[in-house]
């Protein structure tokens, strides 16, 4: 799977879907190559087995780029839990911050929002 992209397939009409994500709860790794899917106004965390980590309403998230964070980085809140997730570990590439902008954008664009 590639490192962002949106699958119609499995998660319908998705506003966000990024694959290969490092997704570590602070100082432990929970995966090195999950999901984060932003889908009818719901945020979930998925293990690469597609085990759920963490999910929660969108406006019950919140989410950001700290100052000290890598280009690929973003720290989400979800239900009290702190995650740091990592985007576009496999390909690194000069545009590594795209997808976590396009995920912070998701985040807070209407359509992610929803009830």
């Amino acid at each position: 799977m590639a490192e962002t992209e949106f699958s119609a397939v499995e998660y319908g009409t998705a506003e966000f879907s990024a694959s290969d994500v490092r997704i570590r709860r602070w100082a432990r790794s929970l995966t090195r190559a999950g999901q984060v899917i932003i889908k009818d106004g719901r945020l979930a965390l998925l293990t690469s087995n597609g085990r759920e980590i963490a999910s929660a309403p969108v406006t019950a998230v919140s989410a950001g780029k700290p100052w000290f964070a890598a280009a690929g980085s973003a720290v989400a809140r979800i239900n009290g839990v702190r995650y740091r997730l990592t985007m576009g570990q496999r390909n690194r590439r000069p545009g590594g911050a795209v997808p976590v902008r396009r995920f912070l954008e998701a985040l807070r664009s209407p359509a992610g929002r929803r009830s």
